[in-house]
């Protein structure tokens, strides 16, 4: 698989309601990285994710993912970077009034699907992708925590993003759970999608081996070089 550039921050400035959260961030994603973002809570971990789909502004520095430089990004633009962006929360975020297949159609048809069997046949795909394709009628209050963030990782690849922010994914759930939730991320990164997990669970990081960026007094630390 080739190196394709997805993310590219250099001395990148983030600050939220006047407060300057990261400085002097540099950082690069390739098609097919595993990145852990690592920090306590409140280091800016998910200041950063947010940054990368224009909800937060980009301060100083230089800030590109895919083709568009953050800091100049048109109002109308902003759709169709997050359109090639799959976002996985913490809290799942569901349609309480709708099953989990109308969750997933809703979505497509908001990016504009229109054949009712493509739509048909896609979600069926990300369900089969994700061990969830018995449970497209089911409302989201009767999955467990697991299910339901099955459920979300199926949402961010419906569009087939190149790119999976990754909040916290496994903040809500058991440590196994939040342990298959890993792997099957891991599972979607080598087929070529780059994921970038935030989370402060060292256990996870540890047992599924990756990239690993450390938000820490206002920068962000690699912590790839050997020594």
């Amino acid at each position: 698989m080739s190196e394709e550039l997805l993310v590219k921050y250099t001395d990148v400035v983030l600050n939220r309601e006047e407060n300057t959260i990261l400085r002097e961030v540099n950082l690069t994603v390739n098609r097919g990285d595993f990145l852990y973002v690592i920090g306590k809570v409140g280091s800016g971990k998910s200041t950063l994710l947010k940054s990368m789909y224009a909800e937060i502004p980009i301060e100083s520095g230089d800030a590109q993912v895919f083709d568009y430089c953050l800091q100049k990004i048109k109002r109308k633009n902003v759709p169709y970077l997050r359109r090639k962006i799959g976002i996985v929360f913490q809290d799942f975020q569901l349609l309480i009034d709708r099953s989990v297949e109308k969750n997933l159609e809703f979505v497509l048809r908001a990016t504009e699907w229109k054949n009712k069997s493509m739509i048909k046949d896609r979600i069926h795909e990300v369900l089969v992708q994700v061990g969830m394709q018995n449970k497209a009628y089911k409302m989201p209050h009767e999955l467990s925590g697991g299910e339901q963030q099955r459920v979300v990782i199926a949402r961010a690849l419906l569009n087939s993003p190149p790119l999976i922010l990754a909040d916290e994914p496994t903040g809500n759930l058991d440590p196994e759970t939040g342990s298959q939730i890993v792997a099957l991320l891991h599972t979607i990164s080598r087929k070529g999608t780059a994921v970038i997990m935030a989370t402060h669970n060292y256990s996870i990081v540890q047992t599924f081996p990756g990239k690993i960026m450390r938000c820490e007094n206002m920068h962000l630390v690699d912590l790839n070089q050997t020594p």
